[in-house]
């Protein structure tokens, strides 16, 4: 069994993975640390571990073999070099780091403590997704000519909206779950991006709309609309979607399908998803190949390769023109 540390509850995905870790055979939650005293001690509270308001203090634990970093972006670095040198595994919230020079420190550091870091890229578990890459490595698809993606969400609060935290909007925070599907169905890297980056939808001081084109090191185009555009009352917080256009046939992925809709009093209509768990997939798959001594399935590199493609698209809306990657 992995035992795990969460650090910071600052990301809303922190939930989530708390939650999963308490019905999980494989690993269990065991403390976690937030420097925010009020948020602590209530997540530590409800799923009943205990709490440090420094992680410095979780990482001298004994009884902590791997942590969660769900830290605002720009401080996964820190944290995570922290682990590595404590010798804790790490399983690492997207974007893996803001700069690409941070990041590819995150995996230096983590080679160094021959410890593991994972990129949390849960949508590689969805089964439809998976199903799909069964299907293009057995050449069902045929070659692979075209991908047009959407990952369109809910805005979100607080430090997302500051950029020195967060490390751009939309833009970083809605690539990188596409960007690593289509490196990881096609095997191919991304060569050139443009991107067109505005704020449109809301009074926020960074990017809240983009539109990607970029190309494949094997010759495919690809598109991505990334987005804050879904309202308060919309029904759910987002999607994922794929097209893939092959010259053996076309799927489409709508990778949160599996739901129902509930109609109560309230006024806001919801989805409420039912079946696989994603990240519960990803978790159960961390602490497995962890305990076994194996890479994990999105690994600190598959998180660095998507940050570059994100931040070649700002890079693009900046110059006004393509831009050839991997970045220089």
């Amino acid at each position: 069994m992995i035992r795990f540390g969460i650090i910071s509850f600052a990301h809303l995905h922190a939930r989530s993975y708390a939650r999963c870790l308490t019905s999980m055979p494989e690993a269990r939650l065991v403390a976690l640390a937030d420097d925010d005293t009020e948020r602590g001690q209530a997540m530590a509270a409800q799923f009943g571990v205990p709490w440090h308001q420094n992680y410095g203090e979780l990482l001298a634990r004994d009884d902590v073999d791997a942590v969660i970093v769900t830290t605002p972006n720009a401080k996964h670095t820190v944290a995570t070099l922290a682990a590595a040198i404590a010798g804790k595994h790490v399983l690492c919230e997207k974007p893996l780091a803001t700069t690409l020079d941070d990041g590819r420190m995150m995996i230096a550091a983590c080679q160094r403590a021959g410890v593991a870091l994972g990129t949390a890229f849960p949508c590689r578990y969805i089964p439809a997704v998976v199903r799909v890459k069964e299907q293009i490595d057995q050449g069902r698809a045929g070659k692979i000519l075209a991908i047009s993606g959407t990952n369109h969400g809910t805005m979100p609060p607080g430090w997302f909206l500051d950029k020195s935290l967060s490390g751009g909007g939309a833009v970083i925070d809605h690539t990188v779950h596409v960007a690593d599907l289509i490196r990881w169905l096609t095997g191919a890297e991304f060569a050139a991006v443009y991107a067109e980056i505005d704020t449109l939808l809301h009074d926020v001081p960074i990017d809240d709309v983009g539109l990607l084109s970029f190309t494949l090191t094997d010759g495919t185009i690809c598109t991505l609309d990334t987005s804050w555009s879904r309202l308060p009352h919309f029904p759910t917080w987002g999607d994922v979607t794929l097209s893939i256009v092959g010259d053996g046939g076309v799927v489409n992925v709508d990778s949160f399908n599996q739901k129902i809709a509930l109609y109560t009093e309230e006024p806001r209509t919801a989805w409420v998803h039912w079946g696989s768990d994603m990240d519960y997939l990803m978790l159960q798959d961390f602490a497995r190949r962890v305990s076994r001594g194996e890479p994990p399935l999105a690994t600190g590199e598959d998180g660095l390769r998507a940050l570059e493609l994100a931040l070649g698209a700002y890079r693009s809306a900046a110059a006004g023109r393509p831009v050839r990657l991997p970045l220089e």
